[in-house]
């Protein structure tokens, strides 16, 4: 019998092109969210490094937030994701 659950990936390409795994994502406990930190969690949930749930849960982030990442990433690229641009992009 097969199973719909997707086995999780051991590593997946981040959004620099470096390799991402569970043990060099950022510290659970991050307190500053620079872009490139919010890309590289966006890209491990893409990649199924970790589930949405598993993402939300370990860095303590509402779907709300951890899906307006994904759509900054997506509409605007890294640029997107920085905090003191995000208005700017928001309105445009």
């Amino acid at each position: 019998m097969a199973s719909d659950a997707r086995a999780p990936r051991s590593y997946v390409t981040g959004p620099d092109g470096d390799v991402l795994t569970l043990d060099n994502l950022p510290a659970a406990d991050t307190g500053r969210w620079v872009a490139r930190k919010k890309a590289q969690i966006v890209a491990a949930v893409r990649g199924g490094l970790l589930s949405f749930d598993e993402a939300c849960e370990r860095y303590h982030l509402t779907p709300e937030e951890f899906l307006a990442w994904q759509s900054a990433l997506e509409h605007f690229g890294l640029p997107g994701l920085r905090a003191t641009d995000a208005r700017d992009y928001r309105h445009s």
